[in-house]
């Protein structure tokens, strides 16, 4: 059957994306050009359907577009290029190179139009949901029955890798419990990765898959315009996510190699690249070619865009319902300085994870975008969001549990723009979410980690739920930001500085019950992660501490006065920001004229960097009653006392364990 016009023109358009692609990785001698130009097809009608601003790249109601494999980068730079964003014929020329806009797997914030760092394959995907989800939020928060201000898709483009990734089963069954309709999932079904055919390790049935987790699933092929657009046609529609498996082949258009595996990591070479050219009419001896009237169908994303967001913003202009745009300016700008915070100052004992619910209740009824939930963990994490419903209309979302896809699908509604959100988990099992916490920080993501649970405080569940190496690997992500509040006072303050922050931070929150300090500081305060909570002028000693460490370490100090020893007191809510501030702040927090001990019922090793000792975890812990273990671990007043008196080479000797004015 002969091509339509506009077909032979597509197919055209398809050629240079394919060639773009294929030049890109091969004057970097490195990069992925099978799926950039297997996916060619795909990307010209998609880009005939997508509603997004070049001018504009946040405009709030574009379409969203994820790319889960991230190794696919020269063809999204290829699109950028072609579509108008900043991204010009030298940065693809200069792929891959030192201080470039287009590094080897695409980063939020450094390239315009990247929507998201997806990372390794599968985090995408859970990342298209996050968007799908902030859509779904905001649109039940400012849409009207005659007036929809939020009515945009949610696209991703992932690749065999991505489905057989665990985070994408978490994800995708979460999308299809939640009907999100907007989502939009296109797989391209190429049948091959590194190692060669999926058959090798890979035989499940991706259209029943799909159907089991309520999802609508289209089969098409990927090289054949008028399936593509009959499947984007109908998604328009959808009542529930839909998945297009499209059916095609890597490296199409590699003449010899075409379908080869061989061309999924490697340059293609320039002798294939050339007669792949050839045969398609292009010039086998130029490199980075774009005919005059390809760009000029492409770059109508300018003119659809800039049109498209005049027409939203007409729309948002004439909202019949006034309480609309009143919602949606506070989604947009949230107002912290109005969150009352409670004051803890005056109560008994309490355990952090307690004060961090009341906390997160508190920042939710004076923030309307702020939201969030549990890994099946919700009674015991204490973050319930009181009275406010569940998602999608409330704010209290269910991710059961599956906490690698819930940090990724958080990361993404952290940027969607209307939506700050918090996920929680036990300590334990952030190990489940470390690579996608790990991207937070990569890019900055003001994503908040609550992680309860925190120590050998476990107790009872023994060494196979007690984290004690989990905070370090946390304290090692740059730009993450671990707290281990000793209080709930600390808490507060804990919060009141993460959301000036954009960052991610973790809270690590005890179980047991920690006394509450007295508001005052002797030096310094909790905004630069440790202050000295006792200060003696006569000082020849320091104990540093977080959680609840602090206590014993107060108490040891009030006898260790009896043995000679004259200790400062130094709370370490927040070790990462501590190790930011000037040396002139740091030498008066740990006395340089002072032996330092570090406490903390962990690892902990990253205290050397101030302590000449410290005193951790050296195994995984064990089963029994909290109390039974502190004292066995040496984490009690008295264990204190003896591993000062080790260090300061002065003999123990038992003293009186009386009550301490603290």
């Amino acid at each position: 059957m002969a091509m339509t016009e506009q077909n032979i023109m597509r197919k055209k358009m398809a050629n240079t994306i394919r060639f773009l692609a294929a030049d890109t990785v091969q004057k970097a001698n490195s990069g992925h050009p099978g799926a950039p130009m297997g996916l060619a097809d795909i990307a010209v009608v998609l880009s005939e359907k997508l509603s997004h601003n070049p001018k504009n790249p946040k405009w709030l109601n574009r379409d969203r577009l994820v790319f889960s494999g991230g190794h696919a980068s020269a063809l999204i730079y290829s699109l950028l290029h072609l579509w108008g964003y900043d991204v010009s014929l030298d940065d693809l020329k200069n792929f891959r190179q030192l201080d470039s806009k287009t590094p080897g797997h695409p980063e939020y914030g450094h390239t315009e139009g990247i929507e998201i760092t997806t990372g390794p394959l599968g985090q995408g995907i859970a990342n298209a949901v996050g968007f799908a989800m902030a859509e779904a939020y905001t649109a039940n928060q400012v849409n009207s029955e005659t007036c929809e201000l939020i009515d945009h898709k949610v696209y991703c483009l992932c690749g065999d890798g991505d489905l057989q990734e665990g985070i994408s089963y978490e994800a995708c069954a979460l999308a299809g419990h939640l009907g999100l309709k907007d989502l939009v999932l296109i797989y391209d079904s190429n049948c091959i990765t590194i190692e060669g055919d999926t058959s090798i390790a890979w035989s499940e049935d991706v259209e029943k898959r799909f159907e089991a987790q309520n999802w609508n699933v289209m089969k098409i092929n990927g090289h054949c315009y008028d399936d593509i657009e009959k499947a984007l046609d109908e998604v328009k529609d959808a009542t529930k996510p839909t998945i297009i498996i499209a059916n095609t082949i890597i490296g199409k258009g590699a003449g010899d190699m075409e379908g080869s595996h061989h061309t999924h990591g490697s340059p293609l070479g320039d002798d294939i690249i050339a007669e792949s050219k050839a045969k398609e009419g292009f010039d086998p001896e130029a490199f980075f070619q774009i005919p005059e009237d390809v760009l000029l169908r492409f770059r109508c994303a300018l003119e659809q865009g800039e049109l498209a967001e005049k027409e939203w913003i007409h729309r948002q202009k004439e909202a019949p319902l006034i309480e609309q745009n009143v919602a949606l300016e506070k989604l947009l700008n949230p107002d912290f300085s109005a969150i009352e915070f409670p004051d803890f100052s005056g109560d008994a004992a309490m355990a952090t994870r307690d004060s961090n619910g009341k906390i997160l209740n508190a920042i939710a009824t004076a923030v309307p975008s702020f939201l969030g939930g549990s890994a099946d963990l919700a009674p015991s994490n204490k973050t319930e969001l009181k009275d406010m419903g569940d998602f999608p209309k409330g704010r209290n979302l269910h991710f059961g549990i599956r906490e690698h896809s819930m940090a990724a699908i958080t990361n993404a509604m952290a940027l969607y723009g209307t939506t700050i959100p918090f996920n929680a988990t036990f300590f334990v099992f952030s190990d489940y979410l470390k690579p996608a916490a790990r991207i937070a920080a990569l890019t900055k993501i003001q994503n908040f980690f609550v992680w309860t649970h925190d120590s050998i405080g476990v107790g009872e569940d023994g060494p196979t739920h007690e984290p004690i190496e989990h905070i370090s690997q946390f304290r090692a992500l740059p730009n993450f930001y671990v707290w281990r509040p000793a209080d709930a006072t600390e808490n507060v303050e804990a919060w009141r500085t993460a959301l000036t922050m954009q960052a991610p931070h973790g809270f690590v929150l005890s179980r047991q019950k920690l006394q509450t300090l007295k508001p005052k500081r002797d030096f310094g305060d909790v905004s630069k992660g440790a202050y000295i909570v006792k200060k003696r002028k006569d000082a020849n000693f320091t104990l540093m501490a977080s959680g609840s460490e602090l206590m014993p370490c107060l108490k040891a100090a009030c006898h260790l006065a009896v043995l000679g020893i004259k200790a400062n007191v130094v709370s370490v809510p927040c070790l990462d920001l501590f190790n930011e501030q000037d040396a002139e702040y740091k030498a008066a927090v740990v006395d340089p004229n002072t032996k330092v001990l570090a406490v903390e019922a962990a690892t902990a090793t990253e205290f050397y960097r101030y302590a000449d000792d410290v005193l951790g975890m050296e195994s995984f812990g064990a089963s029994a009653p909290a109390e039974q273990l502190f004292e066995k671990f040496g984490f009690t007043q008295e264990g204190i006392m003896k591993r000062a008196c080790k260090l300061m080479d002065v003999e123990y000797r038992e003293v009186e364990l009386g009550e301490c004015k603290l």
